[in-house]
């Protein structure tokens, strides 16, 4: 608690986004197979959205499987399709738990997933849909390019079907054919492991986000770093293109 009051006087982000970043190198330091980085990578995310959850973060984004992860081995590809399954069995507790309130949703395309991921995904945006007090937003084959060109197509209908001028084609209009259009923009974009790039991760929703990269492994991301990440983002004056006195 003590942790979460030194962070909690200041204006929190609304929307946080990560880029789980190092399972598999976190795993080979140790000399253990990618599987299990990835393994206590979906641990460790249970851990996150549950202090993100106390802390008072409305929106946690996590980049669990990209449009480009498809060339990944066969056998890593596999074990990631079951993250769904996964995160079923590590939340089970804390989405059978009436305090926390955690609504669960997938961004990202879904006629390349195995029939029953696809089903496992949709039954827990089901049965979570009642939940209001903070989203979890899973990305799987997801790629800001795909999202754009899919959204781009569908005004494009619309423009042919006379259901909108091209006129009237507005940055709202295209927020709205976003996979995220129910979501606010992203405030806090955090990428674990010592990369720094975006790695084509919401690159709409990221427009006037503040960036805060990290040498940690994400299974190695822990409450401490988070609540870093948080203090370096208080720390910072969001400007928005504008000037404050």
């Amino acid at each position: 608690m003590r942790k979460q009051q030194k962070i909690m006087k200041k204006a929190l982000p609304k929307h946080v986004a990560i880029i789980l970043d190092g399972n598999g190198r976190w795993a080979k330091r140790r000399g253990l197979p990618r599987s299990m980085g990835h393994y206590h990578g979906a641990s460790n995310l249970k851990n996150i959205t549950i202090f993100a959850y106390e802390v008072g973060i409305q929106v946690l984004s996590v980049y669990a499987f990209s449009t480009e992860n498809w060339a990944r081995p066969q056998e890593e590809v596999e074990y990631l399709m079951g993250l769904p399954k996964t995160l079923e069995q590590q939340f089970k507790d804390a989405f059978d738990n009436k305090d926390y309130a955690i609504r669960v949703m997938f961004s990202g395309r879904r006629d390349r997933l195995p029939k029953d991921v696809l089903e496992l995904m949709e039954s827990l945006e089901e049965n979570t849909k009642h939940h209001t007090q903070m989203i979890l937003n899973v990305c799987v084959d997801y790629g800001s390019y795909t999202e754009l060109t899919e959204a781009t197509r569908q005004i494009c209908q619309q423009v042919k079907n006379h259901e909108i001028e091209i006129e009237n084609i507005d940055e709202h209009t295209i927020q709205q054919h976003l996979y995220t259009k129910e979501l606010p923009p992203v405030d806090l974009l955090i990428r674990t492991s010592g990369e720094q790039r975006l790695s084509n991760f919401l690159l709409w929703q990221v427009a006037y986000a503040e960036f805060y990269f990290t040498k940690k492994h994400w299974p190695a991301f822990k409450e401490k770093q988070f609540i870093q990440a948080i203090k370096n983002y208080q720390s910072r004056q969001r400007k928005f293109g504008g000037l404050k006195e």
